[in-house]
Order: C-alpha cells, then structure tokens, then sequence
C-alpha cells in the first residue's frame, strides 16, 4: 500500500526540503520505490536532487490545473529507485487558479492518482506556509512530518500547523495524521534545545522521532552539487542521521499499519 508523506511546516528555514531530499534518497537505498513531490515554488527540492526547475515546456502547474499527467513530467534519477516530479516558480500561477476552482483542495490527489500503484512511498515537499498549496498536499497525503528546530518562535508556528492539519481531518481528509516531528539543526549542547526538545516530547509524546538531525556542513554543502547528503559524503554525520529516521520511520509506519490492519 502506497504511502503519501507531506513534509510541512509554514516556518521556513527549519531542513523542510532538505529532510524531503534526503528521507527520500535514504528510503531509496533502502530498496522502497519512492517519489519526491516538489510543490514548493522555491524548487529546492528539484534543485537539491539534479534537476533543472526552469525552462521546462510541461510543469507542475500544468498537472495541478488537469491540463498534463503527472507522468508527463516524471523524472527517473540514475541508479536510483527515486523518481521525481520537479517544481517550478510558476507553480504560484496554480495557486492562484487553484483558488477559483472547483474542488480546489482535491488536484494534487487526483494527479498522483494514477501514480499510486508504482510507488511504496510517495514524499511531498511542501511550501514554507499555509496556502492552498499546502492544503492539496495535506488532503493528499496520508500522513504529515514536521521538520522542526528546537527554539520557542518554533513552537508558536507549530500550534498553527496542527490546528490546520486538524481541520483537513475534520473536512477534506480524515485519514490525515501526523506522523512524527523531526528535531533538525539539533545541537544536543544548547540548553535552549534540550529546553525545547523537552516541551515537545511532554505534548508529543511517541510522535517525536527518536533520531534527530545535527547540524552538519555536509548537508548545507550537498544541495550546491545536486546532490543528496548520502550521495554527496555517506559517511558524513548528516547522511547517517537521515539513514536512521529513514529506519525509524519504517519500523513506526510499519508499526501503525499493522495496528489499522488489526482495528479494521
């Protein structure tokens, strides 16, 4: 059963596409089938893995607004089980139309409809706010994770993030959950951190992953090459962080699986 990841939080600068970028490259040496999903303007997800975001004659607007398939602009990386859909800044143009459009929150899910059955796990890479981009993400998707740095204005953007999610769940997606919160930028010396890191747990509780991400100048330095952090220096202490949330995850979904399998 294919499963359909949002990675979402309003605040930028917190490692969004950068934990996209290489959760996906981690899940694919992995051996899952995986496709990232750029929806964010900025394109750095498409960017960060190689490909080219300007000057392509079909793009992601084109499959938002039902006027190309997804599989129209499906990129396959080279010696990789990890595909893409590439991002674009003319993306906002789809947002903009996107707001007078019947079933506006519902174009996203219907693009990736037909892709569903090609892929164990499918990544979206979502803009740093909440806007009807956002939205076809979350009503996508199955499940969100939130990257996050530990520092209080952190916290504040996070409450916004889970009341919107929270209302998806209650309208468009009730399948929609929160998946896991993943600490980025980690520095385990810094009080603050550890301060935050614990008020996330106590509210968080067995949704805060395990694995947190330090900071690391080979993940800052990987995206400049095209590169994930695995490709770029798999040795380094970013890349080996990301290989084990990537485990973690699958040991957490597979886990939440089972226990759906067993209610149902």
């Amino acid at each position: 059963m294919t499963r359909v990841i949002a990675i979402a939080n309003q605040k930028g600068g917190v490692g969004k596409t950068t934990t996209a970028v290489n959760l996906a490259a981690s899940l694919a040496a992995m051996k899952r089938r995986i496709l990232l999903v750029d929806i964010d303007p900025q394109g750095n997800a498409t960017t960060g893995v190689g490909l080219e975001k300007h000057g392509q004659a079909v793009t992601l607007t084109d499959v938002l607004l039902g006027e190309a398939q997804a599989v129209d602009i499906l990129e396959e990386l080279p010696n990789s089980m990890l595909h893409v859909l590439p991002g674009s800044p003319d993306v906002t143009i789809a947002e903009v139309k996107l707001m007078n459009s019947a079933r506006r929150e519902y174009h996203l899910r219907d693009a990736l409809a037909p892709l569903l059955d090609s892929y164990d796990y499918i990544l979206i890479d979502c803009p740093p706010s909440l806007n009807m981009l956002t939205v076809n993400a979350l009503v996508a998707a199955d499940g969100v994770i939130i990257p996050m740095q530990c520092e209080y204005y952190a916290l504040e953007g996070l409450s916004a993030l889970v009341g919107t999610i929270e209302r998806i769940t209650q309208t468009a997606n009730p399948q929609l959950k929160v998946m896991g919160l993943v600490r980025t930028m980690y520095d385990p010396r810094s009080n603050l951190a550890r301060d935050v890191s614990e008020q996330i747990h106590a509210f968080f509780r067995n949704k805060v992953y395990s694995t947190a991400i330090p900071r690391n100048i080979r993940l800052a330095e990987a995206p400049s090459h095209g590169l994930s952090a695995l490709e770029y220096d798999k040795g380094s202490r970013g890349a080996l962080a990301y290989l084990a949330l990537a485990a973690e995850m699958l040991r957490k979904d597979g886990a939440i699986i089972a226990a759906d399998g067993e209610q149902a």
